[in-house]
């Protein structure tokens, strides 16, 4: 209990803490005027001193260990332990964030753990995580684009939507230019002096009714920033598909518009990544992370309560029970 009462104290001048190192001298002091004192009576016998003993020379030394007791109280109370409590306060400004995903059928394959769709959440959930002064919103696309969660600082309800993706949502192909343009509506009237897209694709684009060079001037007129993902192994990836006789593993070829994503990325003022495996899109999303940092400063006040009260009053009661043992138990009569 005394250990939990001073894991939460500190010392207003801990220096004289170092009063302590006289504790041990005085101790050393009594000790010794003791053995003086005992020296100092001549007796012939010590037969039948040990039958004098009474409760009262066991407790003689009663006032002495009182007024050690008193002394460190009046030390510690001296150092002035007091409790300090903190008080933050955070002011700067955000980043508006859109996580623009794609959910086509070809992100179900299984090149990432367990496949692309379940690895491109997995990040984007952390992500949120490590944004805690941001707006952010989530768009997916496949053929057509739909928001999936609007501007949020409500990171619990974000992480929720993120976490209900999943295949079939929206009608099949990659709309790269309707995903783009949507994540750019969502971003058209926001105040925040910087706003980010986050484009992460496995493909190229074949449906939507808005071109992606289309949505990226469109992006530019509106100063946003887009980064964007290229996702998927070199080569083939094992892709779950339908057939007449159910769902069947088949080797697809990783087709994607890296030449149009990079171009998207350079003329908005972003940059362009490639993820081959669960590793590298985690370290993507790091990058992205450390590149949009937000401005904010955090003041901290630091408010302090005294509490050498108790140790002045403990203190005090000791010297006074020291000084009425001293003129009633412990008297001396000459």
């Amino acid at each position: 209990m005394i250990f939990d009462y001073f894991s939460n104290i500190t010392f207003g001048q801990p220096w004289l803490l170092l009063l302590f190192v006289i504790i041990p001298f005085l101790i050393y002091w009594k000790f010794n005027q003791g053995k003086k004192q005992v020296a100092a009576i001549g007796v012939s016998s010590i037969k039948g001193l040990s039958d004098a003993r009474s409760w009262k020379n066991s407790v003689q030394q009663l006032p002495f260990i009182l007024r050690i007791i008193a002394f460190i109280c009046i030390i510690l109370a001296l150092a002035r332990p007091q409790t300090k409590f903190d008080q933050t306060h955070t002011e700067g400004e955000g980043i508006d964030i859109i996580l623009c995903i794609d959910v086509s059928g070809s992100m179900t394959a299984q090149d990432f753990t367990p496949n692309r769709m379940e690895a491109a959440k997995k990040v984007a959930e952390n992500f949120v995580d490590n944004r805690p002064n941001d707006r952010i919103g989530v768009v997916i696309f496949a053929g057509e684009s739909f928001t999936q969660c609007p501007l949020t600082t409500d990171y619990t309800f974000l992480k929720y939507q993120i976490s209900q993706i999943r295949n079939g949502l929206l009608e099949d192909g990659t709309a790269i230019g309707s995903g783009l343009a949507t994540g750019v509506d969502r971003l058209r009237t926001s105040k925040a002096k910087s706003k980010v897209i986050i484009l992460l694709t496995d493909g190229v684009n074949n449906g939507g009714l808005i071109d992606p060079n289309t949505a990226m001037e469109i992006a530019k007129t509106f100063k946003i920033k887009v980064y964007t993902i290229g996702v998927g192994t070199d080569g083939y990836a094992p892709t779950p598909v339908s057939t007449p006789l159910g769902i069947v593993m088949q080797n697809q070829k990783v087709s994607i518009d890296e030449k149009l994503l990079q171009n998207i990325a350079t003329q908005t003022g972003g940059k362009y990544f490639r993820a081959t495996d669960n590793r590298s899109l985690e370290k993507i999303y790091s990058d992205i992370n450390k590149l949009e940092k937000s401005k904010v400063e955090i003041s901290t006040y630091h408010r302090y309560t005294e509490k050498f009260y108790p140790f002045i009053f403990a203190a005090m009661a000791l010297l006074l029970i020291e000084i009425i043992l001293k003129y009633t138990l412990f008297k001396k009569f000459p």
